[in-house]
């Protein structure tokens, strides 16, 4: 497609002013085809970039410079017209400052190169909750990855129509090519201090500078699922948040639909596509990462996934932990350093087996496989964050309705983190703002493994509602708008919240693998059982300072091991000591960073459970 057969102004316009700044050699309008996207692949191919995996059809492997692996918190901006509405959580620089650094940045950045117009769609196409964006880049590899992980081409055009909405989502990976140069096969990018991932709230706008990588390229992820998302939601009254879906059915065939929110490494994307231990009970996928919710016409949330592919973590998901993501990256999909096999596979640390042979490292260099499938911290075969982007389609768990329109209806919410000590397997909030509150208190707990700063282990690495960083204004209004969503609903439709963790230890137990009292994985199911009864109303419960929690006898143990039986009541247990040390955390570390903006609600939260405890 051409510039010409756009038929919106406002995009015609926005699109000619960035073409006139970055001064591409070439403009093109995706059409989000199945020719489009093999004739891009094979560019990059040839230009040394993607590597083609003859034991995965269809899919391929990029290699990134070292420079540009991941997100940079560091360089990624919430540019609001006032520091405060930014908050203290957020990197702030004022926006006509940063606009004039970014518009020298972006004076002639696409020499070279073609700028590629991705009209896309967040959501299902024609939903109410759905929301249209045009991303401008240079990058084919940005394509590719939006044409899985968005809805995207000229329906979406279509859909916008001459007057639509959209969210205009410029990206350069800041490398022009002057006088005939070539990228020869080398990732490209800018250097860290002139990448910026910058996100203007008030005009609903993203530009990123610098970086070809994962959320500071897909500009439909991170910064407008989330970033930009949680500002359109507090302003239209609805919720965007970073949250896996499931669909769960219990063994009468009865269907509740729950969201989940936890940090990195806590296994959001193994409870999305979990596979039950419980005879009779089964999981499906709606989303792994991102919910949008809005109040259907019966008072209900309604969730839809914003996203239409999984942008996974790889090391760490073999067939133990999560065989669904294996199979749904199996074809049709982008790897991204990655290990690469004697054979043409992809390899990456703890994915269940060691490799054979030789692998060619993420960084390029071919070095002799080790009889594990672990290697010593620094010397990874594959990058920590290497990652797949997959179609969500091709996950043999996903669910039916999992692009209806409509969204489905949300019966219960869950928080987690990763706490060794104190907080519990499961408890129930006893109401909406009660379980705001322990949205705003999610965290974990900081190891050795995790920092280089050994004053910070044991700390708690607070990430409320696990949106930390990517939501789009300050904080404290967050917490605020959470407060009103559960203020103005039917309080009786509202969803059930839940806390719960994986993750207690007992390090003097030899018994348990890795020192968890919990084995996770499919056994969550055991929890995600009762949490189901309890959204029915079920009498399971018993009445504690910090919640309502599992009666003794009322999670499933039918097939634990018996160690896991043993530890089970510890891990259900009110540590009292533990949460008064909890409250004095958070009254003198966490919600001071808040100041005003800290719903009075919550500090009543925090009131009342140190009083229930102190009883």
């Amino acid at each position: 497609m051409t510039l010409d057969e756009i038929k919106n102004p406002k995009i015609k316009a926005w699109v000619e002013e960035c073409v006139k700044m970055c001064e591409p050699d070439n403009v093109y309008v995706c059409d989000g085809s199945t020719e489009e996207y093999d004739r891009l692949m094979k560019k990059c191919v040839d230009a040394g970039l993607a590597t083609p995996l003859a034991k995965k059809p269809n899919s391929f492997l990029f290699r990134s410079l070292p420079s540009d692996v991941a997100r940079v918190e560091g360089r990624t901006f919430i540019s609001s017209v006032k520091q405060e509405d930014a908050g203290p959580t957020n990197n702030w620089i004022d926006p006509v400052e940063l606009k004039a650094t970014m518009k020298g940045l972006y004076k002639g950045c696409m020499h070279g190169r073609t700028m590629y117009v991705i009209p896309f769609c967040m959501g299902p196409l024609g939903s109410p909750i759905s929301k249209n964006g045009i991303e401008l880049t240079d990058s084919e590899y940005v394509v590719l990855n939006m044409d899985i992980m968005t809805r995207a081409g000229k329906k979406v055009l279509d859909i916008i129509g001459t007057d639509g909405e959209f969210v205009p989502c410029l990206h350069s990976v800041g490398k022009p090519l002057n006088n005939g140069e070539k990228d020869n096969g080398i990732w490209p990018c800018a250097d860290v201090e002139h990448k910026y991932i910058s996100q203007f709230p008030e005009e609903h706008l993203i530009w990123s500078y610098g970086s070809g990588y994962g959320g500071n390229a897909l500009l439909g992820k991170k910064c407008f699922a989330l970033r930009i998302a949680t500002v359109l939601a507090r302003e239209e009254g609805w919720l965007a948040e970073h949250m896996l879906i499931l669909k769960l059915t219990n063994p009468e065939g009865k269907v509740k639909y729950v969201t989940g929110a936890f940090p990195s490494a806590c296994g959001k994307t193994n409870l999305a596509m979990l596979i039950p231990t419980i005879p009779g009970w089964k999981v499906e996928t709606i989303g792994d990462d991102i919910a949008w919710m809005k109040f259907g016409k019966d008072g209900r949330l309604y969730a839809i996934n914003p996203e239409a592919g999984f942008f996974g973590v790889a090391p760490g998901t073999s067939a133990e932990s999560n065989k669904n993501a294996l199979i749904s990256a199996s074809k049709n999909t982008i790897f991204t350093n990655c290990a690469l096999t004697e054979d043409g596979d992809v390899w990456w640390e703890q994915i269940g087996y060691p490799a054979k042979g030789k692998l060619v490292d993420w960084k390029g260099q071919t070095r002799d496989a080790l009889p594990k499938d672990k290697s010593p911290k620094g010397e990874e075969f594959a990058h920590p964050n290497a990652r797949f982007t997959a179609p969500a389609k091709q996950c043999p768990c996903i669910a039916p309705e999992w692009e209806n329109p409509e969204g489905v209806p949300i019966s219960a919410i869950l928080f987690g983190g990763r706490r060794p000590s104190t907080v519990p397997l499961v408890h129930q909030s006893r109401n909406w703002n009660h379980g705001v509150f322990l949205g705003s208190i999610v965290g974990s707990e900081i190891t050795a493994a995790s920092t280089i700063d050994a004053s910070q282990v044991g700390k708690i690495r607070r990430d409320p509602f696990a949106i930390l960083p990517f939501c789009g204004y300050n904080m404290g209004d967050y917490f605020q708008h959470w407060v009103d969503v559960g203020a103005k609903a039917d309080q009786d439709k509202l969803p059930k919240i839940f806390y719960v963790n994986w993750f207690r230890k007992d390090e003097n137990n030899a018994d348990l693998p890795g020192g968890f009292m919990w084995p996770g994985y499919g056994d969550n199911s055991r929890v995600l059982a009762w949490i189901f009864d309890r959204c029915d109303g079920k009498d399971n419960y018993v009445d504690t300072p910090i919640g309502f929690m599992p009666k003794e006898g009322a999670i499933n143990t039918d097939g634990l091991a018996d160690y896991y039986k043993k530890t089970l009541p510890q891990i259900l247990n009110v540590d009292k000591e533990g949460w008064l040390k909890e409250v004095k955390d958070i009254r003198e570390n966490h919600y001071p960073k808040f100041g005003k903006h800290l719903p009075k609600e919550l500090t009543a939260c925090l009131d009342d459970l140190e009083a229930r405890l102190s009883k």
